[in-house]
């Protein structure tokens, strides 16, 4: 079964592989963390060794049951391109997204080397969104390594936005996605970085999606930014 997303930016989620260790400072709260010691604590076996890298090949075919047609957060609880996760692991992901042509599936990854290393053997299929997390201004460079890519949509998640981020190569890029932390211990977001990276998208004409202010209340603080909301997505599911 897809397990229907909270996520505003998606639909459901498919976790072939689960687990992952902390990449940059984006992770410092990490919520698939969090969620896997409830998971594990429920029974669930996918989480029985916590947040230990895993691979699930028997989760592997599960989309190609899911017959309406839907928009797929690929790995949620971990990241695809992880060093602990085998280059044919990988492509078998891919070979199940190109065979399930009617889902749209997004990919997220802060492993933009491993990304770069595995893209010329990969058959991209016209229905895979890949993107890279940008928490802050240090991260940027990922934006270059997803560049490389044959992705057809390649998309930036700037979340938890941790800073600044000006003059951002937007050239290749499809979407941008901006978003506060939540959570325990949340780290504070800016209303001028926001600001910011909304009036660049604008200006190079880039779907903009605002998520959330974030907090240790997102239901309180909410994502209207100046009184709008912003849930812009690419023109292939608009």
């Amino acid at each position: 079964m897809a397990t229907k997303s909270s996520i505003e930016w998606t639909e459901y989620t498919w976790n072939p592989v689960t687990g992952c260790t902390k990449a940059s400072p984006g992770c410092l709260n990490c919520y698939a963390e969090r969620m896997t010691k409830r998971l594990q604590a429920m029974g669930i076996p996918n989480y029985r060794n916590g947040f230990t890298v895993a691979l699930h090949d028997h989760t592997l075919a599960a989309p190609l049951r899911w017959k309406k047609p839907s928009v797929v957060f690929v790995n949620s609880m971990s990241d695809l391109f992880h060093e602990d996760v085998s280059a044919e692991f990988i492509l078998k992901v891919f070979d199940v997204m190109r065979q399930a042509s009617w889902h749209q599936f997004q990919i997220l990854t802060k492993r933009a080397e491993r990304l770069s290393e595995i893209t010329s053997f990969v058959d991209w299929p016209e229905n895979v969104w890949m993107g890279v997390s940008v928490e802050n201004a240090q991260c940027a460079h990922r934006i270059d390594r997803l560049k490389l890519t044959g992705a057809f949509i390649k998309f930036l998640s700037i979340e938890p936005m941790l800073g600044p981020i000006p003059n951002i190569n937007l050239t290749g890029i499809d979407w941008v996605i901006v978003g506060g932390e939540s959570g325990p211990g949340a780290r504070p977001i800016r209303r001028e970085w926001v600001i910011d990276v909304r009036n660049q998208c604008v200006d190079a004409g880039i779907p903009f999606f605002f998520k959330q202010w974030g907090g240790t209340n997102k239901k309180k603080t909410g994502k209207l930014l100046d009184g709008k909301v912003w849930n812009q997505m690419p023109a292939s599911i608009t």
